[in-house]
């Protein structure tokens, strides 16, 4: 597998992921929610660091992202700031932090920036909060927005079933995508659509598409980092691919330490101060 970076050292914007896919070069995004992580996601060469909501469940061990709270979200997305040299920092907005119409939504981009430090704020939704992502646009921060499986609605939705199989569902999902788009978001994420449907967007938008179990015709692909390194066992949805098992080799790890120092052979004399 090659580990060979990537050409492209300059910081990444929103204007760097339009021209991405206008190349047809695929955009790279992971979430991350500490400063180490962050760092070796940076280095590695990912073009956006999605602090997500989802570390409710992968950080906190929430069954869903619905306790995540603002104040949550602008503390992580300090330490991932931080961290982030090249790679665009966006900021998941959590749950009713923008619900509640465009000043509550304004005000709490405005803290995930201020505050915060991310450059972009990711919210679910479509028609529903158009005024939100126009009032948060109209004040100078990009949008980044998301439909299909929308987690922070699973109690409406009973499910995380994959969205979009039948036709009016599906309509909807097109109709939302373009009218995100004309109310100024500068991308959007598609997760768990099926293939062809996400295909249809991405070619009917201009703003590049963000996939996550949408097949492989998206302009970029997002994964949770937990998932992509096998450290989140309490499911393992199908569109992830585990590059490594890191838990195991974690537990590996910490074992043969504790036996080391049960058995009184750590630490050695070369691990002793003189």
């Amino acid at each position: 597998m090659s580990t060979d970076r990537p050409a492209r050292t300059e910081q990444v914007t929103t204007l760097t992921l339009r021209r991405m896919a206008a190349a047809r070069e695929r955009i790279v995004v992971l979430t991350a929610y500490d400063h180490a992580f962050a760092r070796l996601l940076d280095e590695a060469g990912v073009d956006v660091l999605l602090v997500g909501d989802s570390l409710g469940m992968v950080v906190q061990g929430e069954p869903t992202t619905l306790t995540v709270t603002l104040d949550h979200m602008v503390y992580h997305t300090q330490l991932v700031a931080r961290a982030a040299r090249r790679a665009m920092v966006v900021a998941d907005m959590p749950f009713l932090s923008y619900q509640t119409g465009p000043v509550d939504a304004l005000r709490s981009a405005g803290r995930l920036v201020q505050e915060g430090r991310a450059q972009a704020v990711k919210l679910e939704g479509g028609r529903s909060v158009l005024p939100q992502v126009q009032a948060i646009v109209d004040a100078g921060v990009p949008v980044m927005g998301h439909l299909g499986l929308t987690p922070q609605s699973v109690h409406q939705f009973g499910s995380y079933r994959t969205r979009g199989t039948d036709p009016a569902e599906r309509a909807r999902i097109l109709t939302d995508a373009s009218a995100l788009e004309e109310a100024g978001a500068f991308s959007i994420v598609l997760e768990k659509i099926p293939a062809d449907l996400a295909a249809e967007v991405t070619q009917r938008l201009s703003i590049p598409t963000i996939g996550i179990g949408a097949g492989p015709h998206c302009a970029g692909q997002v994964l949770v980092v937990h998932d992509l390194l096998g450290l989140f066992d309490a499911f393992r949805p199908r569109f992830v691919r585990r590059y490594r098992e890191l838990g195991a080799e974690i537990r590996a790890a910490v074992s043969e330490y504790a036996a080391d120092v049960r058995a009184g052979t750590f630490p050695g004399p070369d691990e002793t101060a003189p």
